[in-house]
């Protein structure tokens, strides 16, 4: 009788013991679950204080320029549950390099090179804890020139309208200025008052001028005649032209299937020019009639040479992909109006600068790269950028001609005498580019120097600057002029 009580008391506790393993083991796999897939989640989720404790809980690695000025450094942020407040030196001019970092987000450098400056990165993460036992962010040199930013942006802020600039080595990629205005001080992102931060967050977003946009990197604007650049590659390219050649330029092209026509600015007044003539003047019509000649299909592999529609170039911060017509094709009057950088034709200022950089380098356009070096406290470097070929745009014979051809346009009768600079032979291409039917035009230039060995290439973009348009070739001399200073 014993005997069978303790069996029936056995299957009671087999069974449980089976419902408690299942239990645990259901427990144990939802842990599972939630480290290895739902950490990230947790992490994002703004009620959790854990990640925000870590972040701010010592010191960030420096940010620094090419020059060693510190332009973005941590503090003790004097009480509080966050130890450590990010503190930014000239915040509105450097702000589209550096970006900020506040309790919820960050953007620019701060968040591409985030891993290294808050020590999470492997190596230097291994590095601090030989060193220190603990955990210490590295220092981040960057590529930009003091004296250029500080020229792009003063320059943009005296003309004052929405504008970038960026400013390029030819010969390695280095990014040497990257302006933006109106910009923004992201020292007034980095307080720990919640409320605080989303009123100034929110004010930011609806500010006239949209002063978080970063203009240089994630703005694209119709490239209007700087895209000649493009366009002549290609016809150079063809064996079908020439400089000395004489191309069609009359003063109306009326555009296939349509009523609409082209038409060119008084300066162009010979309707069969050279076609360096037709360049340094600007010829429209000259240009849309080769687009047409030569079809969309050459236009295209041209374009897609100097880095149109290229989809992931990070500097390393992202970038937006500058734009040439892929799809669905185009007709005859949509291929002369790409031609002359019209139609669906887009670019950023970067992909502005990246033309003259690619003829300036004998046709070889070096990989754009903002990071130069990044180094722990002690001055131990960990990795230092490499200047890295990004593609061929043209041969070099040909670079060679169109950085004559370019030359041209400073020179007395061009359309980029503003750029000039005494005692130095500067290459330029300038645009008006009508964003859409009625609108203000845009005022473009790309160009470098000095012509016969280049150190820096600059494009820079007005918006909608009306009467100021004037400007736009000033505004890349001064940053030349900063770089040879």
């Amino acid at each position: 009788m014993a005997g069978a009580r303790a069996g029936r008391i056995n299957v009671s506790l087999r069974r449980v013991a089976m419902v408690g393993a299942a239990m645990l083991f259901v427990l144990l796999g939802h842990i599972t679950i939630v480290q290895a897939f739902g950490s990230q989640a947790l992490n994002a989720d703004r009620r959790n204080e854990r990640p925000l404790l870590a972040r701010f809980g010592h010191p960030r690695g420096d940010i620094l320029t090419y020059d060693g000025t510190a332009i973005a450094t941590s503090r003790p942020a004097g009480g509080g549950p966050y130890l450590y407040q990010r503190v930014y030196r000239h915040g509105e001019v450097y702000a589209p390099v550096t970006g900020h970092l506040s309790l919820y987000r960050s953007s620019g450098i701060e968040q591409a090179q985030g891993a290294v400056l808050s020590g999470d990165d492997a190596k230097v993460k291994v590095r601090s804890l030989v060193k220190d036992g603990g955990v210490e962010g590295a220092d981040v040199r960057l590529t930009i020139s003091d004296r250029a930013q500080w020229a792009a942006y003063q320059s943009l802020k005296a003309v004052g309208v929405p504008g970038a600039v960026v400013a390029i080595n030819p010969a390695t990629g280095a990014i040497l200025a990257l302006a933006s205005y109106p910009s923004y001080d992201p020292n007034v992102l980095t307080t720990f008052d919640r409320s605080r931060l989303a009123e100034t967050a929110r004010g930011l977003r609806r500010a006239p001028g949209r002063p978080l946009l970063n203009r240089a990197l994630r703005q694209t604007y119709p490239p209007g005649s700087t895209f000649k650049l493009v366009t002549t590659a290609a016809a150079l390219g063809s064996g079908e032209y020439n400089p000395a050649g004489l191309v069609d330029a009359p003063a109306r092209l009326p555009l296939p299937g349509t009523s609409a026509y082209v038409r060119n600015d008084p300066g162009c007044r010979d309707t069969r020019p050279t076609l360096l003539y037709a360049f340094q003047v600007s010829c429209d019509t000259a240009f849309a009639t080769i687009g047409m000649q030569l079809g969309q299909d050459i236009l295209r592999d041209q374009a897609e040479a100097f880095g149109f529609n290229e989809e992931s170039l990070a500097i390393p911060v992202a970038t937006t992909p500058s734009r040439f017509p892929t799809a669905p094709a185009m007709t005859r009057a949509q291929t002369a109006l790409a031609a002359i950088g019209h139609h669906e034709d887009r670019a950023t200022p970067l992909m502005i600068a990246m033309l003259s950089a690619a003829v300036a380098n004998d046709g070889v356009l070096m990989r754009p790269y903002l990071v130069e070096e990044v180094r722990l406290a002690d001055g131990s470097v960990i990795n230092r950028a490499g200047p890295t070929p990004y593609r061929t745009a043209v041969p070099a014979p040909l670079a060679r001609h169109l950085a004559a051809m370019m030359t041209t346009v400073t020179h007395a009768g061009g359309t980029g005498t503003g750029a000039a600079i005494p005692g130095v032979e500067v290459a330029a291409e300038t645009a008006m580019s009508r964003a859409v039917p009625g609108a203000e035009d845009h005022a473009l230039v790309t160009a470098f120097a000095p012509a016969d060995k280049p150190e820096v290439a600059v494009g820079v973009v007005l918006e909608h600057p009306g009467a100021r348009a004037a400007n736009v070739a000033p505004i890349a001399r001064a940053v030349i002029e900063a770089v040879l200073a």
